[in-house]
């Protein structure tokens, strides 16, 4: 199990972290209710991009993979052991969600409900509880991401500021 020293202020937290069956963190997952059609979103994502740089070059841990969920899109980035991205996919959020609430289009998702999905799906990839092949799971094969979800566990962040392993 690796340890991370979240040395205070630490400003970006990820909302959740994504390890291997080895407990190796693979996976940091960055989740807002909003929608990507909104103006700021292009800029947003690039701010977040580059705050999960940051926090990877802080942390001074390589994470192969990060997640940026919005309720239009998931995009997903591949990167270098120096934080570049060398790889993205982007997902219509709707596609993926849908497998696991089919009247998801049609309510006002909150982010603790997005995450709730989010945890749904990865585990599903992790464990096939749903589905042999969960939503994406071609695509999240072959940019590498797929064999290291199996059998993995998720870590989320907490309001108390403890990590709580699923």
């Amino acid at each position: 199990m690796q340890v991370i020293n979240f040395q205070p202020p630490q400003k970006y937290r990820p909302d959740i972290m994504f390890t291997n069956k080895d407990e190796e963190i693979i996976l940091i997952v960055d989740i807002k209710a909003t929608k990507s059609v909104d103006v700021n979103n292009q800029n947003n994502n690039q701010i977040i991009i580059a705050q999960i740089q940051k926090y990877l070059r802080d942390i001074q841990q390589h994470i192969p993979f990060a997640m940026l969920v919005n309720l239009e899109e998931i995009n997903i980035f591949a990167f270098t052991n120096d934080y570049k991205i060398i790889s993205e996919i982007s997902l219509k959020t709707n596609d993926i969600f849908s497998n696991y609430d089919s009247e998801f289009s049609d309510k006002i998702i909150f982010d603790f409900y997005l995450e709730t999905l989010v945890k749904s799906w990865l585990r599903d990839l992790s464990y096939h509880w749903n589905s042999d092949t969960p939503p994406a799971h071609n695509e999240l094969a072959k940019i590498g991401l797929l064999p290291l979800l199996e059998g993995g566990y998720i870590y989320i962040q907490g309001t108390t500021g403890a990590d709580t392993l699923y």
